[in-house]
């Protein structure tokens, strides 16, 4: 069983940045490929990006490539989604996510385990 625990969510104006962090439980997290998911309101949960369970292959959506950077420490069982250039399209809910396969991950597949999200709200 693991627990993931989303933090680094808040309100920030267009043009900003935000860091996201998922701690997760357990002594398994290495075994793990992990990602970042979001829901905006009224809109389905969306991939946003994944990284491979030790060398650190990244997947990124088409609407956030450039602007976002996933990484993780697997000494402190952490994910980072580090979020540049934020604009308003990018609020959502976003959720942190274990599973399988970074690349299954693209497609909203193989999840094991989800956060419960943290809120990111960017103002125009």
């Amino acid at each position: 069983q693991v627990q993931l625990v989303e933090s680094g969510g808040g309100l920030v104006q267009a043009g900003g940045s935000l860091r996201l962090s998922c701690a997760a439980s357990g002594r398994t997290f290495s075994t793990y490929a992990m990602g970042w998911f979001r829901q905006a309101p009224g809109k389905e949960r969306e991939f946003v990006a994944a990284i491979s369970r030790t060398v650190g292959i990244t997947y990124y959506s088409d609407s956030v490539k450039g602007r976002f950077t996933i990484s993780r420490d697997n000494a402190k069982n952490t994910v980072y989604l580090q979020m540049n250039s934020l604009n308003p399209e990018d609020t959502a809910v976003y959720y942190c996510a274990a599973g399988s396969s970074s690349l299954t991950m693209v497609n909203v597949y193989g999840i094991d385990y989800w956060g419960r999200g943290t809120l990111v709200t960017v103002s125009s």
